[in-house]
């Protein structure tokens, strides 16, 4: 009952950091006002809502999150920087609605952030992994890395009753670079990485950051991402999940 509140959470999340990013290039952090605020004295207008786990946000000074300015065009340019103590009262503004209304844990809140398949029975972890590498080469994805998380389980930390855990990392040159032309701070989603692992019942899941565009369809245009930006995204989150896809199977 749950997961369309849910989801509904996670895309207006998603929504409010995309127009926080939205900031006029040349002109004073337009966020830095918001540090000192003062709490004023008198209501100022906001309703008193009755729901359990839902503050009382009257007189509460919400922080303006985006100023709506238009995108500079100006390739690789940052927009000016969030201050922390900004972040932090938005997220605590959300938190009562996760922990008290969705009663949404962190795991909770981990899951829904990732975009998991179950690989099917008979298909060896080797397997997945090649198969994932060939679909790669296939897409035109170049394998930039790999983390063997478990190995430093074992070696660093001496647990050996740890599942095989291994985080690779992908990367479409040609998109990366027009995502970035667009918006650089789009780097911290790049490269691309799957993680590969075993979970307590030793079956083997494919796991990746769920950066779904859909949760902002019919909104592009008031966040202020450009067409190419949508297409780029969607084309880099599609190839991933065919690479998914391709270890899951055990495709060839």
């Amino acid at each position: 009952m749950y997961a369309p509140v849910s989801r509904s959470l996670v895309a207006l999340l998603i929504s409010l950091f995309a127009v926080a990013a939205q900031a006029q290039i040349g002109m004073p952090n337009p966020y830095m006002q918001y540090q000192q605020m003062a709490v004023p004295a008198q209501p100022s207008g906001l309703p008193q809502f009755a729901l359990p786990g839902i503050p009382d946000l009257r007189g509460l000074p919400i922080p303006l999150v985006g100023t709506l300015a238009p995108a500079p065009t100006k390739p690789y340019m940052m927009r000016p920087a969030i201050p922390q103590a900004v972040k932090r009262q938005m997220m605590q503004m959300m938190m009562p609605m996760m922990t008290n209304m969705m009663r949404m844990s962190m795991p909770d809140a981990m899951n829904w952030m990732a975009h998991k398949i179950k690989v099917k029975p008979g298909v060896s972890f080797d397997e997945v992994l090649e198969s994932m590498n060939l679909r790669a080469n296939q897409l035109n994805f170049k394998h930039v890395g790999s983390n063997l998380m478990y190995k430093d389980f074992q070696a660093v930390l001496g647990d050996m009753d740890a599942p095989r855990i291994e985080v690779h990392s992908y990367c479409d040159i040609e998109v990366g670079r027009e995502l970035l032309r667009i918006s650089p701070e789009f780097v911290v989603f790049l490269p691309c990485r799957i993680v590969v692992m075993e979970d307590g019942n030793k079956e083997i899941w494919v796991l990746m950051l769920d950066w779904n565009m859909d949760w902002v369809a019919g909104y592009s245009a008031q966040l202020g991402i450009t067409p190419a930006l949508a297409k780029g995204a969607m084309e880099l989150r599609d190839k991933m999940e065919s690479i998914m896809q391709a270890g899951a199977n055990g495709d060839i």
